[in-house]
């Protein structure tokens, strides 16, 4: 989901340790990266980098207004000049362009302001045109390295094709707008080549969760295009159809061209990935974080966790280790049907499933193997109960008392 991968690409760590228990965050509240904790973008600045962030930030900032200082109520849209006293700009980065969440993407904000209004559909064109201005104007200073963050809106809701990309692929307005987001990418791959980066930057295309229902699936599958692929759910869901994601990686002299890696990763890695990759240490943070690095050449990733685990936009825990996952909950966790109140009144209170055999996640192997449900629950519980999954120093959860199953009644969140 937007601000549960934004929180885990950027911390290396989970975000059910935070207050965000389920759901994303909307908006006029804290970030939910908290002052003191240590994102990509600073950890890169440290290491002397430029940083920028062109598109849409789903965090959470407060809106300040510039005369009064005060604190502006969640009521309507910020108005312009209106001051983002915890954004982007105090969380490691130097620059940003962009917009809080698909529901603002007409309130463009510039580092610490709100400066402009902007139609909707013209969101993804400026983000564009942004990442390539952005690429070229570190062309001028080429002795510091920098760091893109490009978090596009698109393909997310509203689907707005600009009328260039409107009925390009045969398939309806959300193919043609996954289209025009293809085109961003290659944009921005072209100004790297342009101004002589694509050799020596490493440049990672990935996403933040599987393919919304706003897409109309059915109707794409009945015109052949299967979003999906084999897996089960889409969006929201704790099935694979929920959050196995692309992850395309082009690395001129490391990454071989058209190679492929079916090592288990997850996007809270990339905290850690960048700290091996810059030689910087940072021992107390990115609590969940294991680097990736090795397996871009080709080799084994050397890792501390014992599993990875995944959690749906209703607070449904998975856990996945080796073949096996774990899911805490009876369905799909999310927005697909059978829905968690949908499910049979005599269906396993928990699903297992063997990925190598079973990655549609067909055949729940619960109640055939109590063994390995009890080892994967255990390790889930220790992992989330540690503060950390990775060795490290001693960690804590921001809330106590995490609820793993759903089903259980969830008592409010203490902060601790």
């Amino acid at each position: 989901m937007c601000t549960p991968t934004r929180y885990g690409l950027l911390t290396g760590r989970y975000s059910w340790r935070t207050r965000l228990q389920s759901g994303v965050v909307n908006g006029f509240a804290p970030c939910l990266i908290a002052p003191d904790r240590l994102t990509v973008g600073g950890l890169l600045q440290q290491q002397g980098y430029a940083t920028g962030i062109i598109g849409k930030w789903h965090l959470d900032f407060q809106y300040q207004d510039p005369k009064t200082g005060m604190i502006l109520p969640r009521k309507g849209k910020a108005p312009i000049g209106t001051i983002i006293p915890d954004g982007p700009t105090h969380r490691g980065f130097d620059t940003f362009h962009g917009n809080h969440h698909a529901k603002s993407m007409d309130t463009i904000i510039e580092n610490g302001k709100v400066i402009e209004r902007l139609d909707e559909i013209s969101n993804l064109p400026r983000l564009t045109e942004k990442s390539v201005a952005y690429i070229k104007e570190r062309a001028e200073s080429p002795e510091q390295p920098f760091f893109l963050y490009v978090p596009l809106g698109s393909p997310h809701s509203p689907i707005l094709p600009t009328k260039e990309w409107q009925g390009k692929s045969g398939l309806g307005d959300y193919a043609d707008f996954v289209m025009q987001t293809d085109a961003t990418v290659g944009s921005i791959t072209a100004a790297l080549e342009q101004h002589g980066f694509a050799d020596n930057t490493l440049l990672i295309f990935t996403s933040d969760n599987g393919t919304s229902k706003i897409a109309d699936i059915p109707g794409l599958r009945q015109q052949g295009h299967h979003v999906s692929g084999q897996y089960r759910g889409s969006k929201s869901d704790i099935w694979e159809g929920g959050h196995r994601v692309p992850f395309l990686v082009r690395w001129p002299g490391t990454v071989e061209a058209g190679s492929r890696c079916d090592q288990l990763i997850t996007l809270v890695d990339f905290f850690a990935t960048a700290a091996e990759i810059t030689g910087e240490t940072a021992p107390n943070m990115g609590e969940d974080s294991v680097s990736f690095l090795p397996a871009l050449s080709g080799q084994p990733i050397a890792s501390t966790r014992k599993g990875v685990i995944h959690h749906s936009i209703s607070g449904h825990f998975a856990y996945r280790e080796g073949k096996w996952k774990l899911i805490l909950a009876k369905a799909s966790g999310g927005w697909t049907s059978p829905k968690e109140n949908q499910a049979e009144a005599d269906a396993p209170q928990a699903q297992l499933y063997d990925m190598e055999n079973d990655p549609g996640e067909q055949n729940n192997l619960y109640l055939t193997h109590p063994e390995v449900a009890q080892r994967l629950l255990a390790d889930l519980t220790a992992d989330v109960q540690s503060g950390r999954s990775t060795d490290g120093p001693e960690a804590k959860n921001d809330v106590d008392d995490i609820v793993l199953w759903k089903s259980q009644r969830r008592k409010p969140a203490k902060t601790n």
